[in-house]
């Protein structure tokens, strides 16, 4: 049996094209697999900020998973943003029958501009069902902030952070330092193993950083798709990410934060020949 790598995206859209299941299904193509996409939410944005957003009915959401699920079955499953606990829930009551499949969870509460995409209500049904059934948990700051219940502003606070995360019962965590002060940028990775290094990389002096998370988290799933394993998998994304960024520079995409260049170096589909996709 001959088959392209899938990954499942579960997010919200960005009609501005940048972040979100826009951005999930430009990551996942550019490195050779083949993305599906269930919508949670579509939000009216561009690159200057959310101007509204509308949460799809928990049976639609749950419909359109259901259909992929059945039918082209992923090797990795991304989520992003999820809005209510309804959702969450009827989220996590599909996925738990799936978890053979590595799931990244990338917890967007907050856009990149400020606004608040997630109820305060939400917080707490994930962490309790959704966060124990993730392969990795990849939060910036902020919502490291939020799922630890500290503040953080430095590296020795972020190695914290992402022990009290990991403590919610995740396989390990992510918790990204992008917004750190400096040059020197860290994000630090912790597993259940007890591996615990980080990531570094020089931060790049660019506006067009919309999308940052998303990509890195698809980045994640599509590389543990191909058959990686997790640190591995995450070294690479990060590495797509920072190439992403940097070939993106000096192009202008709208008034305001603009996209990520996700096809700087784009893989040719990766055909697999296996007897044990399903």
């Amino acid at each position: 049996m001959i088959y392209y790598p899938s990954v499942l995206t579960i997010a919200g859209s960005d009609s501005g094209g940048g972040a979100g299941i826009q951005a999930d299904l430009k990551t996942i193509s550019a490195l050779g697999c083949y993305g599906t996409s269930a919508i949670t939410t579509i939000t009216a944005q561009n690159t200057t900020g959310v101007k509204d957003l509308h949460h799809l009915p928990t049976s639609i959401v749950i419909a359109q998973i259901e259909a992929v699920l059945s039918d082209i079955r992923p090797n990795a499953i991304k989520i992003g943003m999820i809005s209510n606990p309804e959702v969450l829930l009827a989220v996590y009551g599909v996925l738990k029958h799936y978890q053979a499949i590595p799931i990244i969870l990338d917890p967007v509460m907050i856009s990149t501009s400020g606004h608040r995409l997630i109820g305060e209500d939400t917080i707490e049904p994930m962490k309790q069902f959704l966060i124990p059934l993730t392969t990795l948990v990849t939060p910036n700051l902020d919502e490291a902030a939020i799922l630890s219940g500290m503040e953080i502003s430095t590296v020795s606070e972020m190695k914290i952070a992402a022990r009290k995360i990991l403590d919610l019962n995740c396989q390990a965590v992510l918790v990204k330092g992008g917004h750190l002060k400096g040059d020197q940028l860290s994000d630090i990775y912790l597993d259940k193993n007890g591996l615990e290094f980080s990531y570094e990389n020089t931060a790049i002096n660019s506006l067009n950083t919309h999308g940052t998370g998303c990509t890195l988290s698809s980045a994640i799933a599509s590389f543990l798709a191909i058959g990686f394993e997790l640190p591995a998998a995450i070294q690479k994304a990060e590495l797509y990410v920072h190439q992403a960024i940097k070939q993106g520079v000096d192009v202008v995409t709208g008034k305001g934060k603009g996209p990520l260049n996700h096809f700087h170096a784009p893989i040719p589909s990766i055909k697999h020949d296996t007897d044990l996709k399903n």
